[in-house]
């Protein structure tokens, strides 16, 4: 009896599995009512192929790109439950707020959902989470409008979209498009089947002034731009030839692709949040309204497209095999964006550089800031880079208040130089015959294909860096993300035949950089950071501020007795130069004064490189066009 029984459990369990293994992934059909976007609220409706009972649902929690579990789950709204016409209960998983439990009664195969997106009305939120939509044009980024059922792989899961649109906005978007109708002036859209990890990846961008520009044929490459205004959308003809030369500039930089067509998804708006994000097929970009039209815009901006666009080939093509999850509930492990990151960041600037978008001079200049901002962090003499990667779930959300301190998301900024070492490194080692480009063609390069996913680990980076040029890179790359300085790696700028120095005078993208952020820069000085109103954001630890006891959350009132600003800030640092008295500071702090005595007679201080003409110029040559 015991050996039937358990034979018979064994033959239950096995039908079960067969079950299972040949169980269909359901087909999702979710439609988008975008008519209200001014008033930024955005209604969906979904049907979703359901089980009897316990039936559970996710709103997506980890989103790619995104490194953290930030998915504006608070922002979901209006949400119900129906089967049959009939209304279901539900409940909010206890332990984790992304998790749904719906009550489905017997002989029920489908739920109904119903759900609003409250897309945040001030210019606040991080990533997808933020503000995204304004009187005239918004962006929908699917993982915001959506519910998918627990046991299936985001690969799995096909999902039927459509969109409505409202009253003559136009749309830019890499999802295949089935058909579009119009009713009163409103697009209605409904695009081709898609897996779940295609509809996420694949965010639309729209509105009343949207401009369409080509930049490449074969694959098909275009700007699909959202302004605020009809004037945002009219640069320069330069500028568009600048965006040819980078579409021309990455192809050859990898010598392959892994997308069917691509679209730059550019926002212009000063109400929406600003950042870049990636997508295989795509970028959601976003900058400030005349950014395109603004020279000075232009300069600040200018390496946003060209890093999203890396990502393409670098995160979404190639990517970590811990930030390959299967779907948007899995927890991403982020040890490994020195690579998806940092990588990332340094090709963007040598792509911003070759297409044109930025001089080699004004690319100089950009580099000196960064090599002098991360010499000037003392926290890394606590916080090595690996734990920058680690702690980066936490770090991108962390307040400008202590950065130098606490350090922030620097694996961007301090694998730009670590990379240019690389490149340095490579380009010594084989006599001027290889460079970084090799290891792209190597590493991301042919064949070209549609969109795909091919993981790696550290040692497989190793591996194909040896691929390229024979060296310790395992030993190069343990030190870089364990080291604690002191100050930044400068090994890539002394290598490729530059120096980092200071002097009194501001380079064109300092001056760029704080015209477009509104802020005034003393870091190098005092050790001082300040909003134009005088607002201080931070304080570098050992220097002339921070040891006098100024801090974050403070605020400068005055200078040497007169009312701050930044020219009379300026103005006393040169004439502090040529005295002994101190400079005096009138600070604010919680509605209490105090004026603080900083014994510093160095002037202004801002960063440059200069040749060093004992070493082969390199990196002009890194800089130059393909």
């Amino acid at each position: 009896m015991r050996l039937s029984r358990f034979l018979g459990v064994i033959c239950v369990l096995f039908l079960l599995s067969i079950s299972s293994w040949s169980a269909t992934p359901p087909t999702v059909t979710v439609f988008v009512d975008a008519t209200s976007a001014p008033r930024k609220i955005f209604h969906a409706k979904l049907k979703i192929p359901a089980t009897p009972g316990d039936f559970t649902l996710y709103y997506p929690k980890w989103i790619p790109g995104e490194h953290a579990p930030d998915g504006p789950v608070i922002d979901l709204a209006g949400l119900k439950f129906t089967a049959s016409g009939k209304p279901l209960t539900w409940r909010r998983d206890l332990l984790d707020g992304f998790t749904i439990h719906v009550n489905v009664p017997a002989g029920e195969s489908e739920v109904d959902a119903e759900l609003d997106f409250l897309s945040p009305a001030t210019f606040e939120g991080g990533f997808s989470a933020g503000s995204s939509a304004t009187d005239k044009m918004a962006v929908i980024s699917w993982n915001q409008v959506l519910l998918y059922p627990k046991g299936w792989k985001s690969d799995d899961l096909t999902y039927v979209a459509g969109l409505k649109l409202p009253s003559n906005w136009k749309y830019g978007t890499p999802l295949p498009i089935d058909s579009t109708s119009a009713d009163g002036g409103e697009t209605q859209i409904k695009f081709k089947p898609a897996s779940l990890t295609t509809l996420v990846d694949s965010p639309v961008i729209t509105g009343e002034f949207l401009k369409v520009v080509k930049l490449a044929d074969d694959p098909p490459t275009e700007m699909d731009i959202a302004a605020d205004s009809s004037a945002a959308l009219a640069p320069p003809q330069e500028v568009w030839d600048h965006y040819k030369n980078l579409v021309e500039q990455a192809n050859k930089l990898f010598g392959a692709h892994h997308y069917r067509d691509y679209h730059f998804l550019l926002s212009l708006s000063d109400h929406v949040a600003h950042f870049g994000l990636e997508h295989h097929e795509s970028d959601d970009s976003r900058i400030d309204e005349r950014d395109l039209v603004d020279e000075t815009g232009r300069k600040a901006t200018a390496g946003l497209l060209p890093h999203e666009y890396v990502h393409s080939w670098n995160g979404k093509y190639r990517r970590p095999a811990d930030l390959a999850t299967p779907d948007y509930q899995q927890p991403m492990q982020d040890d490994l964006l020195w690579v998806y990151e940092g990588l990332t960041n340094y090709l963007g600037t040598v792509l911003t550089a070759r297409s044109g978008l930025h001089t080699p001079e004004q690319e100089r200049d950009d580099l000196a800031l960064t090599a002098a901002a991360l010499d000037h962090i003392p926290g890394r003499a606590w916080r090595n880079l690996q734990d920058t990667a680690d702690a980066a779930p936490q770090l991108y959300f962390s307040p400008q208040a202590w950065h130098s301190w606490r350090r922030g998301t620097d694996f961007y900024e301090e694998d730009t130089l670590n990379w240019l070492w690389v490149d340095v490194i490579i380009r010594q080692q084989s006599k001027g015959a290889k460079s970084i480009d090799d290891f792209c063609h190597l590493f991301h390069g042919a064949p070209s294909t549609g969109p795909m996913l091919k993981t790696y680990t550290f040692d497989d980076v190793v591996n194909a860096l040896n691929q390229v040029v024979p060296y310790d890179w395992r030993g190069f790359w343990t030190e870089r993300l364990t080291n604690h300085g002191p100050g930044a790696p400068l090994g890539g700028i002394e290598g490729s035949g530059w120096k980092l120095v200071y002097d009194e005078t501001q380079s064109e993208m300092e001056r760029g950089a704080e015209g477009n952020w509104h802020v005034v820069d003393g870091t190098f000085s005092i050790g001082l950071q300040l909003r134009e109103d005088g607002t201080i954001t931070d304080t570098i630890e050992g220097m002339p501020a921070a040891v006098a006891g100024i801090g974050p959350g403070m605020k400068l009132v005055a200078v040497n007795g007169r009312r701050y600003s930044a020219e009379i800030l300026r103005d006393a640092l040169k004439a502090g130069k040529s005295g002994s008295a101190p400079l005096e500071l009138l600070v604010e702090n919680t509605d209490y004064f105090k004026t603080y005595k900083l014994d510093y007679h160095g002037g202004e201080r801002y960063p440059h490189l200069v040749r060093d003409e004992s070493k082969p110029d390199l990196l002009t040559e890194i800089y130059k066009a393909k």
